[in-house]
C-alpha cells in the first residue's frame, strides 16, 4: 500500500475510554499494525460530546468528523449509551460510525446499543494478546477497509 500524499488526508479515530490501561493497550495495538491515523483520546462521555460538537476546549478544532468512534459503554459523567443516543439524534453526527468497545456482556447493553444505532458491538477480551488482535482488526476495518459515509472524510492509510 502506498503512503498518502498528504498526512492531512488521514482521518482521526476518536477513542472514548476512561481506563488508562485500556487506552494504552488500544494505542499500542494500533501502532503495532502501523496505522498512521491520529487517535484522539477522551476520558468520559461529556468530553466526547464536547469534541464532536466542537464545544469548550474543542471549540476551535477543524470541523471534520473522525473516521470512527471507539466508544466504551461504562463511562464517567455521561455513559456510552447516552453518547450514542445523542450522536444518532444529531443530523450532522448520525452518519458517524460508532463501535461500542466494552467489557459488558450483558444482553440488555447489546440490544440497547443496536436499538440506538451502533455500527458494531465488540466485547473487550480479557487476554492481552486477544485484546491487541481485536483492536488491530477494528482499526484496520473501520479506518482502512470500510468506506466512510460522506462527511466522515477520506479513508485512512496504514504504512506497511
Amino acid at each position: 500500500m502506498t503512503e498518502p500524499k498528504n498526512m492531512a488526508e488521514l482521518k482521526r479515530i476518536l477513542l472514548v475510554e476512561d481506563s488508562k490501561k485500556d487506552v494504552e493497550l488500544t494505542l499500542n495495538a494500533l501502532e503495532e499494525h502501523h496505522l498512521a491515523n491520529e487517535v484522539v483520546v477522551v476520558r468520559d462521555g461529556a468530553e466526547a460530546l464536547d469534541f464532536l460538537h466542537r464545544r469548550g476546549k474543542y471549540e476551535g478544532r477543524p470541523d471534520e468528523l473522525p473516521a470512527v468512534v471507539l466508544l466504551d459503554l461504562k463511562l464517567p459523567k455521561v455513559d456510552g449509551l447516552e453518547v450514542l443516543r445523542e450522536l444518532k439524534a444529531d443530523d450532522r453526527l448520525k452518519i458517524l460510525p460508532v463501535v461500542m468497545l466494552t467489557s459488558s456482556r450483558e444482553e440488555q447493553d447489546l440490544v440497547r446499543s443496536y436499538q440506538l444505532g451502533v455500527s458494531a458491538y465488540v466485547v473487550k477480551p480479557v487476554d492481552f494478546d486477544q485484546f491487541a488482535r481485536t483492536v488491530k482488526e477494528l482499526g484496520l476495518f473501520w479506518a482502512v477497509i470500510n468506506e466512510p459515509p460522506p462527511g466522515c472524510g477520506a479513508k485512512a492509510h496504514p504504512f506497511v
